[in-house]
C-alpha cells in the first residue's frame, strides 16, 4: 500500500512537536504570567510557590524546550510525568475514565510527551542545528 504522507514523516513529527510544545507553553504562561486571560480570565496568576505554580513553571519551561527542540527528551519525560500526576491527583478521584472526569487533555499530553521523550528533538530543532554547527 502506498504511503500518503509517509514521505513527510520527519516534517510532520517536527510540526507536531512544535505545536504541542507551544500549546503546553501557553498553559504555563496562563498560570504563571497571566497571559491569554490568566487563570481567572482577567490576567490573574497563581502563587508560584505552590503545587499549581510549580506545574505552571514546568509547563512554561518544558513547553518552550519541547517547542524549540532543546533538551527535548528530558523536558518531554518530565512533562509526561507532570501530566500523569495531574491526571491521577486531580481527575481520577472524580471518575476513573477520562471522558467522565475531564482529564482527556492531561492523559493525551502525558502519552504524547512520552512519545516525544522516546523519539527526541528530530528535524527543525535547536539541538539538530547545534549538532550541525559543531560538525562544521
Amino acid at each position: 500500500m502506498k504511503k500518503i504522507i509517509g514521505n513527510f514523516n520527519e516534517q510532520i513529527y517536527a510540526i507536531t512537536r512544535i505545536a504541542v510544545g507551544l500549546l503546553f507553553l501557553c498553559h504555563g504562561a496562563q498560570k504563571t504570567l497571566g497571559f491569554l486571560g490568566g487563570v481567572d480570565g482577567s490576567g490573574g496568576t497563581v502563587e508560584l510557590v505552590s503545587m499549581i505554580g510549580l506545574a505552571g513553571l514546568l509547563e512554561l519551561v518544558g513547553g518552550l524546550l519541547i517547542m524549540i527542540g532543546l533538551l527535548t527528551s528530558w523536558a518531554a519525560f518530565l512533562s509526561s510525568g507532570l501530566m500523569a500526576s495531574a491526571y491521577f491527583m486531580v481527575h481520577a478521584s472524580q471518575d476513573f475514565w477520562p471522558i467522565g472526569n475531564g482529564g482527556e487533555l492531561a492523559a493525551v499530553y502525558s502519552f504524547v510527551f512520552l512519545a516525544i521523550a522516546a523519539r527526541g528533538a528530530g528535524k527543525w530543532s535547536l539541538a539538530s542545528a547545534l549538532k550541525k554547527e559543531s560538525l562544521q
